[in-house]
């Protein structure tokens, strides 16, 4: 697969994404996550993303038991801040809880070095530079290599990027989420940072796959987004099938175009696809290489175009968590 650079860093063009491993979309399958990681160095991704959140720890130490024996292929991201705690889920930017946060990692990683640190999300109650400082520290002591956050506004960019260089961003951008593109892309452009898309087949939607909720699993986290149920669904399912039938001049899957717009966006995007199935991260690979006209590109972009999508991208309970540009 082609290199892209992401901030400091080289990486793969498309990275793998691994939260589905652990939680988020129905139950996943032990034997077929180690299929899907070992597949996925083996297709030519050297960028893989996880979370302490994701299972609550188990997704870092999935990656760091399967993939501790080809620690040296690839480049690891993972994330501070979100916390789950009796089930409950919250956010702490603290710089107490994101050294005790890492710590934890490395040990679930049996790793002593994180390539990219994100801070999840902005705590409202502390201020970024203190979070970001946070983060500095540790990357001074060797814990980390590079400095990222995820779902911040340009503003928040800003001061954090004063407080010491950032790395990269990440923050969920497809064809049917473009909320970034209003102020967040041109920060990071005018920045240098790296800018790393997450959902960006708008979890499976863009696939073409998902048709109703009723066949998802009863832990399927799409159960509960506004963009998957009832009229949204009706209006939504309208638009991919458009987006389908350009699909089909290419002989490629519908997965595959929307990875291919997304890396049409800008040399510097880094999308990360998240799956737990092999066969879909060979899939999503073969994206890089695909070549679409870009008359067919723009049609695919005004498919998804402004008002036309319907729903919320998270249920509320998640939507207070973000820092949106005002």
């Amino acid at each position: 697969m082609e290199k892209r650079k992401l901030g400091e860093l080289t990486v793969s063009a498309i990275g793998l994404g691994c939260m589905s491993m652990s939680q988020g979309y129905g139950e996943a399958d032990r034997s077929e996550s180690e299929r899907a990681l070992h597949g996925a160095l083996d297709a030519g991704y050297t960028f893989l993303d996880t979370a302490s959140v994701y299972g609550v720890g188990h997704n870092e130490t999935l990656i760091g038991e399967v993939l501790r024996s080809r620690r040296d292929e690839y480049i690891l991201a993972s994330k501070c801040g979100i916390i789950n705690r009796d089930g409950k889920r919250g956010v702490d930017g603290t710089p107490e809880n994101i050294k005790r946060t890492l710590d934890e990692s490395l040990q679930r990683l049996k790793m002593d070095y994180i390539d990219l640190y994100y801070l999840h999300r902005r705590d409202k109650n502390v201020p970024i530079e203190e979070s970001v400082g946070a983060l500095a520290d540790a990357l001074k002591a060797g814990k980390i290599g590079h400095i990222g956050l995820s779902e911040c506004s340009s503003k928040t960019i800003n001061r954090a990027h004063k407080e010491y260089p950032i790395c990269a961003v990440q923050s969920e951008y497809s064809l049917w989420t473009r909320d970034p593109e209003y102020k967040v892309l041109d920060c990071c452009r005018e920045l240098g940072i790296g800018f790393v898309p997450f959902s960006p087949l708008g979890r499976a939607f863009l696939s073409g796959v998902v048709r109703n909720i009723d066949g998802l699993e009863a832990t399927d986290m799409r159960k509960n987004m506004p963009r998957f149920v009832g009229e949204n669904l009706d209006n939504n399912l309208k638009l991919v099938d458009a987006f389908i039938e350009i699909a089909k001049g290419y002989d490629c899957t519908p997965a595959q175009l929307a990875l291919a717009w997304v890396l049409a966006q800008d040399p510097h995007f880094v999308p990360i696809p998240g799956t737990k199935h092999l066969k879909f991260a060979e899939e999503n690979a073969k994206a890089a290489a695909l070549e679409i006209r870009e008359e067919d590109l723009a049609k695919a972009g005004q498919i998804f175009g402004e008002g036309a999508v319907l729903g919320e991208r998270y249920h509320p309970t998640q939507m207070i968590s973000l820092d949106p540009d005002d």
